[in-house]
C-alpha cells in the first residue's frame, strides 16, 4: 500500500493499541499494521500501547489531569484504534484511556482496526462510534475488520489478506482526508480567535 502525499498533506497518526492482556494477539496485528503504514509517504506514526501506560481507574474529571500520553494524543492529527472484541465490546483499559482525556480528542478523526472471532471486532467498533462524538471527535465510516486473524499467523507474524490490505488503504485514504480537513479547521479557529 503506497499513497503519495506532499508535506502539506502529511499528518501525524497516533495508533492506539487497546488490549492490555499479557498474552494478546494485538502485537501480531500491530506489527503488520505498522509495516503497512510505513509505506504511506508523509505519514508520521506514533504507536501508543496502553499496556505500557500507567493509567489507574479514571478518578478526576476528564481533562483534569495530564497523563503520560496526553501530549502524544494532543500532538496527533488523527487516531487509529486497534481493538479486540471482548464479550461483544471493547476492553475496559481502552475506555479508561479515552475517559482520562477530553480536549485531546476534539475535532479530530478516529478510525478503527478491529479483530475477533466471527465478527472481526465490529461490535467493539460500533460501541466506540457512540462514545467519540461526545468528545467532539469524528469517527470515519471505513474500518478494518480482522475475522479470526490467528488463523493467518505465519512464520513472519500476521499475514493480512488482500481484502484486509484494501480495507486498510481505503480507511487510511478517508482518515487522511478528515485529518487534513479538521486540522485546517482547527488552525482557522485559532486564527479567528486571535
Amino acid at each position: 500500500m503506497s499513497t503519495k502525499t506532499t508535506a502539506q498533506s502529511s499528518f501525524r497518526l497516533a495508533v492506539i493499541i487497546g488490549s492490555v492482556r499479557h498474552e494478546r494477539f494485538a502485537d501480531a496485528i500491530t506489527g503488520w499494521l505498522l509495516t503497512e503504514l510505513a509505506a504511506i509517504d508523509g505519514l508520521e506514526v506514533d504507536p501508543i500501547d496502553l499496556a505500557d501506560v500507567d493509567l489507574p481507574l479514571q478518578g478526576t474529571r476528564p481533562g483534569g489531569t495530564e497523563t503520560a500520553i496526553s501530549a502524544r494524543l494532543h500532538a496527533a492529527d488523527a487516531y487509529l484504534i486497534v481493538t479486540p472484541e471482548y464479550n461483544h465490546s471493547f476492553p475496559a483499559a481502552l475506555k479508561n484511556a479515552i475517559d482520562w482525556h477530553f480536549s485531546e480528542w476534539a475535532y479530530k478523526p478516529v478510525a478503527f482496526v478491529g479483530y475477533g472471532a466471527g465478527s472481526g471486532g465490529i461490535r467493539a467498533i460500533e460501541q466506540l462510534r457512540l462514545i467519540f462524538p461526545e468528545l467532539r471527535a469524528t469517527t470515519i465510516r471505513d474500518a478494518v475488520l480482522l475475522n479470526a486473524p490467528w488463523t493467518r499467523l505465519g512464520p513472519n507474524g500476521y499475514e493480512g489478506t488482500e481484502g484486509e490490505r484494501a480495507a486498510l488503504a481505503g480507511t487510511m485514504t478517508e482518515l487522511g482526508w478528515w485529518a487534513r480537513t479538521l486540522r485546517a479547521g482547527r488552525a482557522a479557529d485559532r486564527v479567528s480567535a486571535a
